[in-house]
Formats: C-alpha cells, sequence, structure tokens
C-alpha cells in the first residue's frame, strides 16, 4: 500500500510539472531584432524585440518605417491599431504612406 500512495504522489509531482512546463511554453513570444522609424524631420525611434500580438502607439507619424525584424509587421493609420493599411515582411521598409500611428507584430 505505501508503494501505490508513493506512485500516486510521483505521479501528481510528474503530472504538475508538466502543466507547469506547458504554461510557460505559452508565455508571449516576442520579434527579434528591431523597428525602426523615422520622423519626417529624420529623427530616428526604435523599438527593440517587440512583442507578438500587442498593439504598439508610435511616438510620431513616421515618414518611413523599417520592419528589421524577423516577424511580419502590420501598420494601422489610427492609434490602437484601427484602420489597417499594409503588411510589412520582415526586412522591408516603406516611406510616405500617410504616417501610420500604430503597428502590431503578427505571430
Amino acid at each position: 500500500m505505501l508503494t501505490l500512495a508513493r506512485l500516486a504522489r510521483l505521479g501528481l509531482a510528474v503530472g504538475a510539472a508538466a502543466v507547469l512546463a506547458a504554461g510557460l511554453s505559452t508565455s508571449a513570444q516576442a520579434a527579434t531584432g528591431a523597428l525602426r522609424y523615422f520622423s519626417i524631420s529624420g529623427e530616428e525611434f526604435r523599438i527593440t524585440n517587440p512583442s507578438d500580438n500587442v498593439c504598439i502607439n508610435l511616438q510620431v507619424r513616421p515618414d518611413l518605417i523599417a520592419n528589421q525584424t524577423d516577424k511580419t509587421m502590420s501598420v494601422y493609420s489610427g492609434a490602437g491599431c484601427t484602420s489597417f493599411v499594409l503588411n510589412l515582411e520582415p526586412g522591408r521598409s516603406v516611406a510616405h504612406i500617410g504616417g501610420p500611428r500604430s503597428v502590431r507584430f503578427i505571430a
């Protein structure tokens, strides 16, 4: 009977460890690299390793925006990721698109 109790505790410990490991592996991911954007006057802004699926409101309306990450970035003309404009693939940049206000990296 004592052996059965030990097996039950071992099974419980293994199960708890599996649930914990699964929970940790689904935590937020981030794009690797940087989002760079430039104001009309040429001032540079940078966000390094931005989180996936999180709306990022930009500090200024950029004249040029560059996705130097490993994830595709959705660009929006409105704050709060409203009014979708385009998707910008990794390594691509775009200029003169009306000064987007926010972006989101797609997982």
